[in-house]
């Protein structure tokens, strides 16, 4: 298998016609469709409330590129998943042949100063779509019947925090630590019991930090670019020596669909970018990329400003993907040092971009997650 694109569709989606896509207004989420719209002929339905960190700007460029016929392809479902007879009419809608979750509440500083949304849409929410997707499973038949999956993906922090040494593997146990971590560890074990109460086909993966073009501006890496290029403080979180494994966006893309249509049934599968640092490393490397590329506040570091750490901030996270490596033949195409500087690049590029989705949010880079 090539590691520069995505099989044909005839290898990777063996028929199937009909994606619904949860949360394809996110950032994973939108690379997701993205990638099914450019390379496959898949008809693709977008489930997504489309909440504050929600943008389909990403997708209407792909489809202006693909044309009258990329249009037919798409079709947005606004629905909330704590709406129980809009998911359902929304499943039946779709009769989808493969189902990918990602919609989910996930800025763990948010979850910290609002827990009560995270445990709605991250666990109610999901709760909703499995009991809609199982009454669609079980309408199916023959050939369809055989093909259907339910993909659910999750995040590394549902595993807690390591120690100096070690990484997250499939078989570590859960522990997660903040309201966002529980919130999806719950998901998690209501998909597995599903899969195994049920006997709805599911394949789950858990996900190390994404990054990369199109992100939501109140995650790190954004965050440190937009107050960098302004001249204004980086907030460095603690002593900035917190650990974590990044993963190029479109890397996780490829990932995400090489699982939910080759993983086996009922299998967790760990996806890493073998991108562990350090935050005060990591924030460094992003000020290097901007001096070369937009060198009028150079040097950057300078804005370093260290704050208040987060309540219960985990020490270090960090994936070993052997098992999808060497079942699925996956590993990512872009390492810590190459996605930095097509991120920083597309951020340089799109400022404005950035500008009209925070005012579109009504959230002007206040912190969040302080008690």
């Amino acid at each position: 298998m090539s590691f520069n694109s995505l099989p044909s569709e005839a290898e990777l989606l063996q028929g199937r016609r009909r994606i619904l896509v949860t949360g394809g207004g996110g950032f994973i989420g939108g690379a997701v469709v993205r990638r099914l719209l450019r390379e496959t002929e898949a008809i693709v339905f977008n489930l997504d409330k489309m909440g504050y960190a929600s943008n389909l700007d990403s997708i209407e460029a792909v489809l202006r590129d693909l044309g009258g016929a990329g249009e037919k392809r798409h079709l947005l479902q606004k629905v909330d998943l704590s709406d129980q007879a809009a998911v359902n009419e929304a499943i039946e809608a779709a009769d989808p042949d493969l189902v990918m979750h990602l919609a989910a509440e996930s800025h763990v500083d948010r979850s910290i100063s609002g827990p009560g949304v995270f445990v709605e849409s991250n666990i109610n929410g999901t709760y909703n779509l499995l009991q809609a997707v199982r009454s669609h499973y079980d309408s199916l038949v023959g050939r369809r019947k055989e093909l259907f999956r339910l993909h659910h993906i999750s995040t590394d922090e549902v595993f807690g925090s390591l120690g100096p040494t070690g990484r997250f593997s499939e078989t570590t146990p859960y522990d997660p630590r903040s309201p966002y971590s529980a919130s999806k560890a719950a998901s998690d074990h209501l998909v597995k019991a599903w899969h195994h109460t049920f006997d709805l086909p599911v394949v789950m993966t858990n996900c190390s930090n994404n990054y990369g073009p199109w992100q939501f501006p109140e995650k790190l890496i954004p965050v440190v670019i937009l107050k960098a290029v302004a001249g204004e403080a980086i907030p460095l979180y603690g002593d900035g020596l917190n650990i974590r494994d990044w993963l190029y966006v479109e890397d996780h893309a490829d990932a995400l669909l090489l699982a939910a249509c080759r993983g086996e049934e009922g299998a967790s599968y760990c996806i890493g970018g073998h991108g562990e640092q350090t935050n005060h490393d990591l924030v460094l490397s992003i000020c290097s990329h901007l001096d070369q590329q937009s060198p009028r506040n150079s040097p950057h570091s300078t804005l370093i400003k260290k704050v208040t750490d987060r309540p219960g901030h985990d020490r270090r996270y960090a994936i070993n993907p052997s098992l999808i490596s060497e079942k699925l033949g996956w590993r990512p195409r872009h390492n810590l040092e190459e996605g930095l500087a097509k991120t920083v690049s597309w951020y340089l590029d799109n400022k404005h971009w950035c500008e009209e989705v925070l005012q579109r949010a009504n959230y002007s880079g206040e912190r969040l997650g302080l008690k």
